[in-house]
């Protein structure tokens, strides 16, 4: 979908999804992929079971709130001072899920990136839709030089599982960011390096790919120290 203006990629983003509300975040609206959308076809995994493709371009992840985003949004909106007057940061943001329930809960600035075009027109119009600004961005946060943030959100961004997928994080939290992750279990990190604020069970929203109960987690990243055992907040 590269090449496309705002006014085009916005339309894909009208065209394929309708407004609804994320069932563990019932106080935001975002929107949702339809189930006859165009935008959606169907290609088999490896292991024969359906999933979505953009046959032009990347799977669109902007459309559903995925259980880890979802996570991260209710443990922002139940704990607001986490971002009350910080400027933060919402990385691989999709939806923008987590970015606008910070600029709900008090945030002084929030900035959405992701690599996706048609995902930054769907930030802005789910912002509108929220009533907040979100300043939405094109960007690789590997290769982001700012560090003008107080705080940084990674819902359910290092699905891949690797280390040096999110290693480059520690980076960032070295230099006094606080950095907050939505992940099932957290994949990519060192466990040395995670403290475990919250977890609360959530289905992914629609369960288009998968609508199992899954656990969510909230994890804060800390550098140097070990994490504490207990956790701060237990979702219901």
């Amino acid at each position: 979908m590269t090449g496309l203006d705002i006014e085009e990629l916005e339309s894909i983003v009208e065209v394929n999804t309708i407004v609804g509300r994320p069932p563990l975040c019932p106080e935001l609206k975002l929107r949702f992929l339809k189930e006859d959308a165009p935008l959606k076809q169907t290609a088999p995994t490896r292991q024969g079971e359906p999933h979505i493709f953009d046959w032009n371009g990347p799977r669109p992840y902007w459309a559903f709130a995925w259980a880890s985003g979802q996570a991260l949004a209710r443990f922002i909106l139940d704990n607001p001072e986490f971002v009350w007057k910080k400027h933060v940061l919402d990385f691989g943001a999709g939806s923008g899920i987590a970015g606008i329930a910070a600029a709900k809960a008090g945030a002084a600035t929030v900035v959405a990136i992701d690599i996706d075009p048609t995902a930054i027109q769907a930030i802005q119009i789910n912002a509108r839709l929220n009533d907040v600004f979100i300043a939405a961005k094109r960007e690789n946060m590997a290769e982001c030089t700012e560090k003008d943030w107080n705080v940084i959100l990674a819902g359910d961004a290092f699905y891949w599982g690797r280390d040096s997928d999110a290693m480059w994080l520690l980076d960032w939290a070295a230099e006094d960011q606080l950095i907050l992750i939505g992940d099932p279990q957290c994949r990519g990190f060192p466990k040395a390096h995670l403290e475990k604020l919250a977890s609360y069970p959530v289905r992914t929203f629609p369960g288009i790919e998968d609508s199992s109960l899954q656990e969510a987690c909230v994890y804060r990243l800390i550098p140097n120290c070990k994490p504490c055992e207990g956790a701060l907040h237990k979702g219901q």
